[in-house]
């Protein structure tokens, strides 16, 4: 036996030294992915032609160059409550990997009590002692100081297994605030457009009441002469209150848009009607250039991130479930000092010592553990597969946001076209009514056809710089690329 106690000893420490641990290694899965996106030539294109500076970095709503719109995402990014509970979260899972870390280091502890007590006549061991010795010391003390140690050996890699699941989750969640603060700058970024959008809706709205109103009071009086038939009039009358009714919608549709960006900046709905007042036009979307391809979207959006660091922490944790088919070894000692007194404390009589080599080993429980393994592997199979499935949707959202952004933008140049001529033909119409060539309806009416033109173009305008966010968002948020996850940064934390 005392030549076994060494070659075990050495053994067990070559072990922990090579760092073995059962279980797989992780490796990154590669994901099958295009050259490019399919929208990526068209966007080229708009990059090349864009007036509007490239929005650059992280920061890409300011790319619109709009100080509202760059104000309030950065007040959303720091009130914003949704985010708060994410970083939170953070927090406790840089917590919980401190504390698999401590697991695989020795722990210690210091105890002590010190005890007076008095001896009862009636209990068994009183009515013994006062039967034996009635003249004895009903009185006594009892002190104890220790100073104790522990240490379960990771000799197969269990604990370490745990902790390099505790470091992906940790960097799981770190991802899961990128995809939080990513998401809130695109809402708020996506409200703001509309609550601009909106307004711009209610100016061109209330002109069109306006021209319809003068244009319903001509044909009345035209119809009193018994100029105008009455079908003219009800026509007239009915076009009114067509873009009169559209008001009430828009201005509801107003009060819930800015009710929410309120909410998202972590304030009382109304907080920041104010700063919203001065209505300005819808910022244009800006370039977006140094695309990159699909290929991309792995190192770019945090949610892709996110899913591969669960997909770590579940083949981590597969090695845990493993490391219960093995014994588990500990080494424990205490030293200290105890005696019946204060005075005899810390003398070489008083002195007490002991050490332990431990063996826990769940050996008729195997069955239990093959079910636990099994379940491990298959958390795996299901992170894999939430990894793939979140690579697919992320290219479909980019390619969605690319053709919904280009398309939009064709529609706007084609009513921008539009709009340029039924300007001049509104600029004829007032030529020839000054001329006496045509009445003020021809004019009024012309101002309508214009006036709603311009509706559709706001519309369009909106809908492009929305899905301009909407790229932004698919895209990752910006093109900086974020730096591989290493555990050699966490494992100092």
């Amino acid at each position: 036996m005392s030549r076994l106690m060494p070659f075990a000893a050495s053994t067990l420490l070559g072990m922990l030294a090579s760092g073995c641990a059962v279980g797989p290694d992780y490796q990154r899965p590669a994901l099958d992915a295009p050259a490019q996106f399919r929208e990526q030539t068209a966007l080229s294109a708009r990059a090349a032609q864009a007036a509007a500076a490239p929005a650059t970095g992280t920061d890409w709503w300011r790319g619109f160059d709009d100080p509202v719109l760059t104000a309030i995402v950065a007040t959303a990014l720091d009130a914003n409550l949704d985010l708060a509970q994410v970083v939170a979260r953070v927090s406790q899972s840089r917590a919980m990997l401190g504390a698999a870390t401590a697991a695989l280091l020795p722990a210690g502890e210091l105890s002590g009590q010190s005890v007076r007590f008095h001896q009862s006549l009636r209990s068994q061991l009183g009515q013994i002692l006062d039967a034996s010795s009635p003249d004895f010391d009903r009185n006594g003390s009892y002190n104890e100081l220790n100073l104790g140690a522990s240490w379960e050996i990771d000799l197969f890699g269990g604990r370490r297994r745990a902790r390099e699941a505790a470091v992906a989750e940790l960097q799981a969640a770190e991802a899961g605030a990128d995809v939080a603060r990513l998401s809130v700058a695109a809402q708020v970024a996506d409200t703001y457009l509309l609550v601009r959008g909106l307004q711009q809706r209610l100016t061109v709205a209330q002109a069109q009441i306006d021209a319809t109103r003068k244009l319903v009071a001509i044909v009345q009086r035209q119809f009193d002469a018994g100029v105008a038939a009455e079908l003219q009039l009800r026509q007239a009358e009915g076009a009114l209150s067509q873009v009169a009714a559209s008001v009430p919608v828009l201005e509801a549709g107003l009060e819930v848009a800015m009710n929410a960006l309120d909410v998202a900046l972590g304030s009382q709905p109304g907080s920041h009607r104010e700063l919203l007042t001065p209505i300005t036009p819808v910022p244009a979307a800006p370039a977006i250039t140094e695309l990159g391809g699909p290929a991309d979207l792995l190192r770019r959006r945090p949610d892709l991130r996110l899913a591969e660091r669960r997909l770590a922490a579940s083949s981590a944790r597969i090695g845990v479930a493993i490391a219960e088919y093995y014994p588990k070894f500990s080494l424990g000692g205490l030293i200290g000092t105890a005696t019946t007194g204060t005075a005899a404390l810390f003398t070489n009589d008083a002195n007490q010592a002991s050490g332990v080599l431990g063996l826990r080993w769940r050996l008729f429980d195997f069955g239990r553990i093959n079910a636990e393994i099994d379940a491990s592997r298959g958390r795996e199979a299901e992170a894999l597969a939430a990894y793939k499935l979140a690579a697919l949707h992320a290219s479909e959202d980019v390619e969605n946001a690319l053709v919904t952004l280009t398309r939009r933008e064709t529609q706007l140049r084609t009513l921008n076209d539009g709009e340029r001529a039924l300007a001049r033909a509104r600029s004829a119409a007032q030529a020839a009514y000054e001329g006496g060539v045509v009445s003020l309806l021809e004019v009024l009416d012309a101002d309508t056809r214009l006036l709603a033109q311009r509706d559709a173009q706001v519309v369009a305008q909106l809908e492009a710089s929305r899905a301009a966010v909407s790229a932004f968002k698919a895209l990752g948020g910006g093109w900086r690329e974020a730096a591989p996850p290493a555990e050699s940064s966490l494992a100092a934390r």
